[in-house]
């Protein structure tokens, strides 16, 4: 048996690729149903609020799910568990490329969601099980990349796809793509058990499943880390869902632009996110979040308040958001992933996803009822969104200093 702290550089490198492959998949297939909202609502012959079902049902079943997974998830070797939830979301996924109608891609999106939003945390556990506290914001800008890819790819393949070869298409790319990655993440993940008990243990010692939850919420240091990525969460998804709308109805941008606008800052962010990954290793977590968020504060305000400018300056503004509030998920992953004691690792992290799914989808729904379109069909409240948003992230800046992070590997991996 080897620790994880012995994995050669070569070993670690082409692990965390494969974790971010998978990381890619099921966040590519969150993403791509925000651009086909007009060609399903044509082809499915459905209005604006079941379009809203259709992207909620995945967001709510990960925050069920997620949930449900905590009381369990750290029972099991991570590597099946990882690659077996894998298979099933490759399944949802195939199953709603193949959906004959609204209904049937309603239960297929959900069931998509519920397999996907546990794979986020079982991929950010096993960077935790893995990877040193000393490289784990490298790490981790490295899984946030597949976050960048999934911006630069999704928006612009979707597009092309549903365009081409109707909407089930994307789908279906999707659950090849996962099939792909499963078959390397059979061969490149490793087996990890140092977080299960001794084998020796007897059944009558063995605790109930709902123990490690008491556990995880008994631990004061717990409660504050998924407050904080509640509250970083909250700050950009108040204003992320509704920047299309913004921008085409009150800044004059033309829809065909907007993969442009995807285009060129997922492609910034994917340099950005692992440069961030590195600062925080070499300049301190907590501190090169603070920095990292404040600098987001800037985004945060110009994107909820532009007025009509040309396609240039917009890319340019809309590439400093995706560089900056995206980007200060690296370093608060990198926090939240080391607050928690190793050997409840995997239910934290399932109780952190569905803290994020529950955090995204209240802030999602709260900017949705602070804007409204008035009778020229521009946006009105959505600098007060951005305010909000700013406020949230004040909050969480003054908050992350509160949290204890641990530094130990579990010991046993094969």
């Amino acid at each position: 048996m080897t620790t994880a702290t012995h994995l050669d550089p070569s070993r670690e490198r082409a692990l965390l690729l494969t974790l971010a492959g998978i990381q890619f998949a099921h966040i590519l297939d969150f993403m791509v149903m925000m651009p086909l909202g007009p060609i399903l609502m044509r082809s499915l012959n459905v209005g604006t609020h079941e379009f809203g079902l259709l992207v909620s049902a995945y967001t709510f079943t990960a925050a069920f799910t997620g949930l449900l997974a905590a009381t369990f998830v750290d029972r099991f070797e991570r590597k099946r568990l990882l690659l077996t939830m894998f298979a099933l979301f490759a399944v949802a996924t195939l199953a709603c490329g193949l959906a004959p109608g609204y209904w049937t891609l309603l239960i297929a999106r959900g069931l998509a969601g519920a397999f996907g939003g546990v794979l986020g945390a079982m991929v950010q556990t096993m960077v935790g099980d893995l990877i040193p506290f000393e490289r784990r914001g490298r790490a981790s800008g490295t899984i946030m990349s597949a976050f960048s890819l999934s911006t630069i790819a999704g928006v612009p393949l979707s597009l092309y796809l549903a365009n081409h070869f109707g909407w089930r298409f994307p789908f279906m790319f999707i659950a090849v793509l996962a099939a792909a990655f499963l078959v390397l993440g059979w061969k490149m993940l490793p087996t990890l058990r140092g977080h299960l008990p001794d084998a020796t243990v007897s059944d009558t010692e063995r605790v109930h499943p709902l123990a490690a939850m008491g556990d995880v919420l008994r631990d004061p240091n717990h409660l504050r880390a998924l407050l904080f990525m509640a509250l970083v969460m909250f700050s950009g998804f108040t204003v992320i869902p509704y920047i299309t709308i913004y921008v085409t109805a009150n800044v004059g941008i033309r829809q065909e632009d907007i993969p442009l606008i995807y285009l060129v800052g997922g492609t910034a962010s994917f340099i950005t996110a692992r440069l961030i990954g590195r600062l925080a290793d070499r300049w301190g977590k907590v501190r090169t979040y603070r920095l990292i968020a404040l600098l987001s504060l800037i985004p945060l305000f110009i994107q909820t308040h532009l007025i009509p400018v040309p396609l240039w300056v917009m890319i340019i503004c809309s590439t400093i958001f995706f560089i900056f509030v995206p980007g200060r998920m690296v370093p608060a992953m990198a926090i939240v992933t080391s607050s928690v004691q190793p050997r409840l690792r995997g239910t934290f992290l399932s109780m952190n996803g569905s803290v994020q799914s529950l955090a995204s989808g209240s802030a999602s729904w709260l900017g949705g009822a602070m804007i409204a379109m008035n009778a020229d069909g521009k946006v009105t409240g959505y600098g007060q969104v951005g305010f909000l948003a700013m406020a949230a992230t004040l909050v969480a800046m003054a908050f992350v200093g509160q949290i204890k992070m641990h530094t130990s590997l579990p010991t046993k991996a094969a």
